[in-house]
Order: C-alpha cells, then sequence, then structure tokens
C-alpha cells in the first residue's frame, strides 16, 4: 500500500497537536462479527433459527436470512470478532457496515495516532477509477469511529488459517474486531499499526 496518498486527508482530520504514527488500508476480516448495537426504535422479535433457513441461504447464497448467513460465516471463515451488542467491537463493526448501506465501495483506513485509534472511510471510489475519482474519494475520507489508545487493550498481527496478515485489536470491555489486507499486499502496514498502539 502506498500510504502517502492517505497521509493529507488523515491529517484533515486528526486533533490539533495530534501525531499519526502509523496507517494502514484493510478490511474487517470475514468470519463471525460481533452482533450490532440495539437499536433504540427495534422492538421486533429476534427470528427463529430453522434448519431449512439455512440450508436454504447455504444453496441460495443470494437469498438472506441473518442467522443462516452468520453460521455460513462461521463455516467458511471462522470468527472476526467477538462482543456484546453495544461493545467496543459491536459499534466499530457497525460503524463500517451501516444498517443500510449504499452499494458504494469504499476504502477503510486504520490510524494510530499518539492519542487515538481512528478508523476512517474514503468517498465511494469506481471500480475503474481515474486519477480525479481518485481525489475526490480521499478528499471525503472522514473519520467513522474513533477509541482512546487506553480502550484498545491490544494489538496484534498473527496468522488466521491460511492468512499470516491478521490485526486484531482487543478492546479494554472484553471484546474484540479482526482486519487483514488481501494475501497478496505486505503485512507491513498492519504491523507498523500494531507495533504504534503497542508503544
Amino acid at each position: 500500500m502506498d500510504e502517502t496518498r492517505y497521509r493529507e486527508a488523515i491529517g484533515r482530520l486528526v486533533e490539533p497537536g495530534e501525531r499519526v504514527l502509523a496507517l494502514a488500508k484493510a478490511d474487517v476480516g470475514g468470519g463471525l462479527t460481533p452482533p450490532p448495537p440495539p437499536e433504540p426504535s427495534s422492538t421486533a422479535a429476534p427470528g427463529r433459527r430453522t434448519v431449512g433457513s439455512v440450508l436454504l441461504n447455504v444453496l441460495v447464497p443470494l437469498a438472506t436470512w441473518d442467522r443462516g448467513d452468520r453460521l455460513v460465516d462461521l463455516v467458511g471463515w471462522g470468527i472476526a470478532g467477538r462482543g456484546a451488542p453495544g461493545s467496543a467491537a459491536s459499534r466499530l463493526h457497525r460503524a463500517l457496515n451501516p444498517p443500510r448501506p449504499d452499494g458504494a465501495v469504499r476504502e477503510t483506513v486504520l490510524v494510530a495516532t499518539d492519542r487515538r485509534l481512528l478508523v476512517c472511510r474514503t468517498g465511494p471510489v469506481k471500480l475503474l477509477a481515474g486519477r480525479d475519482d481518485e481525489e475526490r474519494a480521499l478528499a471525503e475520507t472522514e473519520v467513522v469511529w474513533s477509541a482512546a489508545r487506553t480502550e484498545v487493550a491490544s494489538a496484534r498481527v498473527g496468522w488466521h488459517r491460511l492468512n499470516p496478515k491478521r490485526l486484531r485489536f482487543d478492546f479494554a470491555d472484553g471484546s474484540w474486531l479482526a482486519f487483514t489486507v488481501p494475501i497478496a499486499e505486505s503485512g507491513r502496514p498492519l504491523r507498523v499499526v500494531a507495533d504504534a498502539l503497542s508503544d
């Protein structure tokens, strides 16, 4: 990853006097993630798990049922995060996966500063984006979630199944969430972020 292309956009988002120590482009790891935080307006009862819905979810992947999706994620990818609804990992995952996505592709950038862990998203990126589109997307970068360094209990890069480049954030409330990069990309930026948060 050429991290210099994100530096200017991230520099506009930090507080006065806050130093950026490291950054890395990454995505939430595949697998079972923490349940979303409770919605104050939601009073719907949770759906019942049925063998039929899980089987249909496996056979017809475009048809989705929440519990079937979670079982397929668990079997296919393992566990990418844990935590109670409303935990730090739950809120972070919801910030990156809002309930009403617009379908646009955005890049996620993890930023370690001397004060916080920032999770940023670029503006929408087209599949075959030109230089002007990329510049616009970078200009629209925003912080979608942040936590004080004291809320991050640990950050480490390690193996998960066949991927040796998985960055796991453990939070002070006991929850955790993992981020990965594609196998073909270097894991060095993830390790630099983990080291910056561990110091």
